[in-house]
Protein backbone atom coordinates (compact mmCIF):
# COMPACT_ATOMS: atom_id res chain seq x y z
CA UNK A 1 0.00 0.00 0.00
CA UNK A 2 2.81 2.36 1.07
CA UNK A 3 4.33 1.45 -2.61
CA UNK A 4 1.04 2.54 -4.09
CA UNK A 5 0.91 5.65 -2.83
CA UNK A 6 4.51 6.76 -3.36
CA UNK A 7 3.78 5.53 -6.78
CA UNK A 8 0.88 8.21 -7.08
CA UNK A 9 2.91 11.06 -5.91
CA UNK A 10 5.68 10.64 -8.45
CA UNK A 11 2.69 10.56 -11.19
CA UNK A 12 1.11 13.60 -9.70
CA UNK A 13 4.40 15.52 -9.85
CA UNK A 14 4.44 18.09 -12.48
CA UNK A 15 7.96 19.70 -14.30
CA UNK A 16 7.88 23.30 -13.92
CA UNK A 17 9.15 23.35 -17.43
CA UNK A 18 6.99 21.46 -19.83
CA UNK A 19 4.00 21.61 -17.53
CA UNK A 20 3.86 17.43 -17.72
CA UNK A 21 4.17 14.93 -15.21
CA UNK A 22 7.65 13.80 -14.00
CA UNK A 23 7.43 10.63 -15.34
CA UNK A 24 6.98 11.76 -18.85
CA UNK A 25 8.82 14.87 -18.78
CA UNK A 26 9.94 16.33 -22.62
CA UNK A 27 12.12 18.85 -21.58
CA UNK A 28 15.32 17.12 -22.86
CA UNK A 29 13.62 17.67 -26.25
CA UNK A 30 11.92 21.21 -25.92
CA UNK A 31 14.47 23.48 -27.72
CA UNK A 32 16.46 24.84 -25.01
CA UNK A 33 15.35 28.31 -27.32
CA UNK A 34 12.47 29.11 -28.94
CA UNK A 35 12.17 28.17 -32.13
CA UNK A 36 12.18 32.13 -33.94
CA UNK A 37 9.31 32.58 -37.07
CA UNK A 38 8.71 35.20 -39.48
CA UNK A 39 5.40 33.86 -38.92
CA UNK A 40 3.07 35.01 -36.02
CA UNK A 41 0.73 32.32 -35.15
CA UNK A 42 -2.38 32.75 -32.76
CA UNK A 43 -3.72 29.44 -31.62
CA UNK A 44 -7.43 29.84 -30.51
CA UNK A 45 -7.17 27.43 -27.71
CA UNK A 46 -11.00 25.66 -26.86
CA UNK A 47 -11.22 25.60 -23.08
CA UNK A 48 -12.30 21.13 -23.74
CA UNK A 49 -8.52 21.08 -24.85
CA UNK A 50 -6.57 22.26 -22.36
CA UNK A 51 -7.49 19.54 -19.82
CA UNK A 52 -6.69 16.75 -22.02
CA UNK A 53 -3.47 15.19 -21.70
CA UNK A 54 -2.72 14.86 -25.10
CA UNK A 55 -2.93 17.91 -26.07
CA UNK A 56 -0.06 19.30 -28.31
CA UNK A 57 -0.85 23.58 -28.23
CA UNK A 58 1.68 23.63 -24.78
CA UNK A 59 4.43 22.00 -26.78
CA UNK A 60 4.35 24.92 -29.58
CA UNK A 61 4.16 27.69 -27.20
CA UNK A 62 7.25 26.15 -25.40
CA UNK A 63 9.00 25.58 -28.57
CA UNK A 64 7.94 28.54 -30.69
CA UNK A 65 9.01 32.03 -30.07
CA UNK A 66 5.93 33.48 -31.65
CA UNK A 67 3.27 32.06 -30.60
CA UNK A 68 0.10 33.15 -28.38
CA UNK A 69 -2.40 30.95 -27.11
CA UNK A 70 -5.91 32.27 -26.80
CA UNK A 71 -8.12 30.16 -23.99
CA UNK A 72 -11.78 30.85 -26.14
CA UNK A 73 -14.29 29.17 -28.32
CA UNK A 74 -14.24 32.23 -30.66
CA UNK A 75 -12.08 34.98 -31.93
CA UNK A 76 -12.44 38.41 -31.02
CA UNK A 77 -11.15 41.94 -32.80
CA UNK A 78 -9.26 42.34 -29.56
CA UNK A 79 -7.61 39.29 -30.18
CA UNK A 80 -5.82 39.82 -33.46
CA UNK A 81 -5.72 43.89 -33.45
CA UNK A 82 -2.57 43.64 -31.01
CA UNK A 83 -0.33 42.80 -33.64
CA UNK A 84 2.44 45.31 -33.56
CA UNK A 85 3.78 45.93 -36.91
CA UNK A 86 0.32 44.79 -38.27
CA UNK A 87 1.14 41.92 -40.30
CA UNK A 88 0.71 42.33 -44.16
CA UNK A 89 -1.30 38.56 -44.77
CA UNK A 90 -3.73 36.90 -42.24
CA UNK A 91 -4.47 32.80 -43.28
CA UNK A 92 -6.42 30.80 -40.86
CA UNK A 93 -5.78 26.70 -41.11
CA UNK A 94 -8.54 24.70 -41.87
CA UNK A 95 -9.72 22.23 -44.19
CA UNK A 96 -11.96 23.24 -47.57
CA UNK A 97 -15.91 22.73 -47.45
CA UNK A 98 -18.45 22.71 -50.00
CA UNK A 99 -19.51 26.34 -49.12
CA UNK A 100 -15.82 27.33 -47.99
CA UNK A 101 -12.89 26.82 -50.04
CA UNK A 102 -8.97 26.76 -49.08
CA UNK A 103 -6.14 27.34 -50.82
CA UNK A 104 -3.01 24.85 -50.03
CA UNK A 105 -0.15 26.52 -48.28
CA UNK A 106 2.09 25.69 -51.55
CA UNK A 107 -0.27 27.63 -53.31
CA UNK A 108 -0.71 30.07 -50.93
CA UNK A 109 3.53 30.84 -50.48
CA UNK A 110 3.59 30.98 -54.52
CA UNK A 111 0.73 33.61 -54.72
CA UNK A 112 2.78 36.15 -52.10
CA UNK A 113 5.78 34.88 -53.51
CA UNK A 114 6.85 34.22 -49.89
CA UNK A 115 10.73 33.86 -51.33
CA UNK A 116 11.41 37.39 -51.48
CA UNK A 117 13.67 39.36 -49.18
CA UNK A 118 12.25 40.29 -46.95
CA UNK A 119 9.29 38.14 -47.28
CA UNK A 120 5.79 39.66 -46.16
CA UNK A 121 4.93 39.71 -42.69
CA UNK A 122 2.43 36.99 -41.92
CA UNK A 123 -0.37 35.79 -39.36
CA UNK A 124 -1.17 32.29 -38.75
CA UNK A 125 -4.44 31.21 -37.26
CA UNK A 126 -5.50 27.92 -35.93
CA UNK A 127 -8.24 26.81 -33.62
CA UNK A 128 -7.13 23.89 -31.34
CA UNK A 129 -10.16 21.91 -30.33
CA UNK A 130 -11.86 18.39 -31.95
CA UNK A 131 -13.01 18.54 -35.20
CA UNK A 132 -16.56 18.86 -33.68
CA UNK A 133 -15.94 22.05 -31.66
CA UNK A 134 -13.16 23.34 -34.41
CA UNK A 135 -16.05 23.76 -36.99
CA UNK A 136 -18.12 25.08 -34.46
CA UNK A 137 -15.12 27.72 -33.33
CA UNK A 138 -14.37 28.92 -37.12
CA UNK A 139 -18.13 29.08 -37.51
CA UNK A 140 -18.46 31.52 -34.65
CA UNK A 141 -15.13 33.43 -36.13
CA UNK A 142 -16.06 34.18 -39.54
CA UNK A 143 -16.99 37.68 -39.27
CA UNK A 144 -13.90 38.44 -37.40
CA UNK A 145 -11.99 36.53 -39.67
CA UNK A 146 -13.27 38.27 -42.89
CA UNK A 147 -12.72 42.00 -41.36
CA UNK A 148 -9.64 40.91 -40.91
CA UNK A 149 -8.99 39.48 -44.35
CA UNK A 150 -8.42 36.51 -43.51
CA UNK A 151 -7.33 33.58 -46.31
CA UNK A 152 -8.50 29.93 -45.83
CA UNK A 153 -5.83 27.52 -46.07
CA UNK A 154 -5.01 23.99 -45.76
CA UNK A 155 -2.16 21.39 -45.54
CA UNK A 156 -1.16 20.15 -49.17
CA UNK A 157 -2.20 16.41 -48.21
CA UNK A 158 -5.50 17.81 -47.46
CA UNK A 159 -8.06 15.10 -45.98
CA UNK A 160 -10.28 11.83 -46.99
CA UNK A 161 -13.41 11.66 -45.22
CA UNK A 162 -13.75 8.29 -47.21
CA UNK A 163 -11.15 6.51 -44.62
CA UNK A 164 -10.86 6.05 -41.20
CA UNK A 165 -8.40 8.64 -39.77
CA UNK A 166 -5.27 7.77 -38.24
CA UNK A 167 -3.53 8.89 -34.76
CA UNK A 168 -1.79 11.86 -33.55
CA UNK A 169 1.40 10.69 -34.38
CA UNK A 170 2.00 7.56 -37.07
CA UNK A 171 2.26 4.60 -34.71
CA UNK A 172 1.30 1.38 -33.79
CA UNK A 173 -0.46 2.40 -30.91
CA UNK A 174 -3.63 4.47 -31.59
CA UNK A 175 -3.63 7.10 -28.24
CA UNK A 176 -5.62 9.52 -30.24
CA UNK A 177 -7.84 9.30 -32.97
CA UNK A 178 -8.34 11.35 -35.81
CA UNK A 179 -11.94 11.25 -37.34
CA UNK A 180 -11.04 11.00 -41.38
CA UNK A 181 -7.83 10.40 -42.79
CA UNK A 182 -5.87 13.30 -43.13
CA UNK A 183 -6.37 14.95 -39.95
CA UNK A 184 -3.72 15.70 -37.97
CA UNK A 185 -2.93 17.09 -34.06
CA UNK A 186 -2.56 20.89 -33.83
CA UNK A 187 1.08 20.46 -33.42
CA UNK A 188 1.41 18.36 -36.36
CA UNK A 189 -0.29 20.87 -38.56
CA UNK A 190 1.21 23.99 -37.61
CA UNK A 191 4.90 22.26 -37.88
CA UNK A 192 3.48 21.16 -41.75
CA UNK A 193 1.94 24.85 -42.16
CA UNK A 194 5.79 26.26 -40.92
CA UNK A 195 7.58 24.27 -43.03
CA UNK A 196 5.95 25.62 -46.42
CA UNK A 197 5.41 29.41 -45.27
CA UNK A 198 8.83 29.59 -43.26
CA UNK A 199 12.70 30.15 -45.08
CA UNK A 200 13.91 27.53 -43.05
CA UNK A 201 10.87 25.81 -42.78
CA UNK A 202 12.41 22.26 -43.01
CA UNK A 203 14.36 22.50 -40.07
CA UNK A 204 11.43 23.83 -38.00
CA UNK A 205 9.17 21.54 -39.00
CA UNK A 206 11.57 18.70 -37.95
CA UNK A 207 12.29 19.95 -34.74
CA UNK A 208 8.70 20.27 -33.87
CA UNK A 209 8.28 16.56 -34.82
CA UNK A 210 10.78 15.54 -33.20
CA UNK A 211 9.29 17.08 -29.87
CA UNK A 212 5.89 15.53 -30.51
CA UNK A 213 6.68 12.62 -31.20
CA UNK A 214 8.49 11.83 -27.93
CA UNK A 215 5.73 13.06 -25.86
CA UNK A 216 3.80 10.64 -27.78
CA UNK A 217 6.62 7.90 -27.03
CA UNK A 218 6.63 8.97 -23.23
CA UNK A 219 2.40 8.80 -23.26
CA UNK A 220 2.47 5.07 -25.14
CA UNK A 221 3.75 3.81 -21.68
CA UNK A 222 0.78 4.81 -19.30
CA UNK A 223 -2.20 4.71 -22.18
CA UNK A 224 -3.67 1.28 -23.44
CA UNK A 225 -4.00 1.34 -27.02
CA UNK A 226 -7.50 2.76 -28.42
CA UNK A 227 -9.37 0.11 -30.57
CA UNK A 228 -11.50 1.19 -33.14
CA UNK A 229 -15.49 1.31 -32.20
CA UNK A 230 -17.33 -1.50 -34.13
CA UNK A 231 -20.36 0.82 -34.25
CA UNK A 232 -18.05 3.35 -36.19
CA UNK A 233 -16.22 0.75 -37.94
CA UNK A 234 -19.35 -0.42 -39.25
CA UNK A 235 -21.01 2.49 -40.30
CA UNK A 236 -17.94 3.67 -42.59
CA UNK A 237 -18.34 0.45 -44.21
CA UNK A 238 -21.45 1.03 -45.33
CA UNK A 239 -20.11 4.73 -46.71
CA UNK A 240 -17.41 3.13 -48.83
CA UNK A 241 -20.10 0.40 -50.08
CA UNK A 242 -22.78 3.01 -51.26
CA UNK A 243 -19.34 5.36 -52.82
CA UNK A 244 -18.64 2.06 -54.70
CA UNK A 245 -22.11 1.49 -55.81
CA UNK A 246 -22.56 5.30 -57.05
CA UNK A 247 -19.36 4.72 -58.64
CA UNK A 248 -20.61 1.95 -60.80
CA UNK A 249 -24.18 3.14 -61.65
CA UNK A 250 -22.61 6.13 -63.26
CA UNK A 251 -19.62 4.35 -65.44
CA UNK A 252 -22.49 2.25 -66.48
Amino acid sequence: MEEEKTADAKRRQICNNCDRPKPICICHVIPSEPIPTKTEILILHHPHESRHKLNTTHLLVKSLLNVTRIPGRRLRNRHISTSLPKPSHTIYLFPPSPSSPAVTVSEFKISLNLLTDPPPSLRLIVFDATWKHAKEMVKASEEVLREAGAVRVCLDAGIDESVSGGSIYDSELLLRKEPVGGCVSTAEAVARCLGGLEVEGEEIERKLISVLKEMVRLQSEFLKPMRPRPKLLKKRLLQNHQRTFEQEEEEE
